[in-house]
């Protein structure tokens, strides 16, 4: 290999390494940002956290406050709709769960 095609690869080499962050920051942002399926009432995790869609449905549950909703709590994940405590699926905005905790701020 010619000292000027050696020189050139590692240029070539070292930008790339150099790109590699921001591209892998785009990757992780999209994926985050994928759409998940929305959580059923009927989940075993969901019961036993007693979620409810619509957050009223919930007024009868001890640890209920009127305006407590998924999302202006903490687990919140406004990208996709997603819970902290729900990973694999989306939650309803005006929803709740037992697990409520007021968003820092």
């Amino acid at each position: 290999m010619s000292q000027n095609s050696r020189r050139s690869f590692l240029k070539k080499g070292l930008f790339g390494l150099a790109a590699l962050p921001f591209g892998m920051g785009a990757l992780t942002g999209q994926a985050f940002a994928q759409a998940l399926p929305p959580l059923s009432e009927d989940a075993p995790q969901a019961k036993a956290l007693s979620y409810k869609k619509v957050a009223a449905d919930a007024a009868g549950h001890p640890k209920y406050a009127a305006g407590q909703n998924c999302d202006n709590c903490m687990f919140w994940r406004p990208a996709n709709n997603g819970c902290a405590l729900f990973p694999q699926n989306s939650v309803e905005a005006k929803g709740w769960c037992q697990s409520w905790v007021k968003k820092p701020g």
